[in-house]
This record gives structure tokens, sequence and C-alpha cells, in this order.
């Protein structure tokens, strides 16, 4: 017997499954690394994206379901670049200017107690592409439960 859900249900949940997957592997990966330190790691970049992750899961459900040559397909698509590109590109360059700016801050007002900038923000090609991995993969996964 194999389990199918509606594509009205499957939808909206499969972001929360893509963030979910993501946000665990990416733990457990911070936490072979880092050990204890992986709690101060949680948040926004390392390995996988997160954000490319959820939205290139849809991205692949969509195709699957509606068509790979559909203009639904192509917005998704554009959306998942539009992600990848803001990781790889604002995003880390705000994480490096926010390690320059502690770094200056400690500089300025070393006996100060001030509040660091968080610093990792965006993503290496290669976390964007684990990402990428694994929300076509989950996307995949998806499409084979849809009713």
């Amino acid at each position: 017997m194999q389990l199918q859900i509606s594509s009205g249900l499957l939808y909206p949940l499969l972001p929360f499954i893509a963030w979910l997957a993501s946000g665990t592997l990416k733990y457990a990966i911070n936490t072979i690394r880092h050990g204890q330190e992986a709690r101060k790691l949680i948040g926004n970049g390392g390995f996988p994206s997160t954000h490319t992750a959820v939205v290139s899961s849809v991205a692949m459900l969509t195709g699957f379901d509606q068509g790979w040559s559909t203009p639904l397909f192509g917005l998704a698509v554009a959306l998942t670049f539009i992600v990848m590109i803001d990781a790889v590109g604002i995003r880390r360059a705000v994480g490096e200017s926010a390690e320059r700016i502690n770094a200056l801050t400690l500089e300025i007002s070393a006996a100060a107690e001030t509040k660091k900038l968080r610093e990792r923000q965006g993503h290496t090609r290669l976390e964007v592409s684990g990402g990428l991995a694994l929300g076509m993969l989950l996307g995949f996964v998806a499409s084979r439960l849809l009713v």
C-alpha cells in the first residue's frame, strides 16, 4: 500500500518538511564538526542552505506535478535562482561586513559590553548546492506521494 497525499495538502506541507530536514541535517553536521558549539550556530548560514532547500523542493514538486514547461514551474525556478544568488551574494556579503564591524568594535571599545553582529548569514556555493540537492530530492519524493 502506497501513501498518497492530495496536492492541496502537500504543497503547503513540503516547505515545512524541507525546513525541518535541512535544519536537522545542518544541526547534525554542526554537532559533528563543532560539538557543544553547535547550538550557537543555529540560524542562517551553514550546510545545507535551508532557504535553497525550501524553494527548490517546491520547484521540483511543481515540475513533477504541473509539468516542466509550465509558467508555474518557470516562476518556481526563477524564485529558486533568486534565493541561491542572494545566499552566495548579498547575504554572504552581509556576514563578511558583520565580521569586520565586530573586529572594529572590539578594537575601539575592548572594555565595553557590546553585542556582536551575527556573522553567519550567507552561504558558500557548496552549502547552496547541498540545499539544492536536498530540495530536489524532497521534491521528487513528494511527487511520488501525490494522489
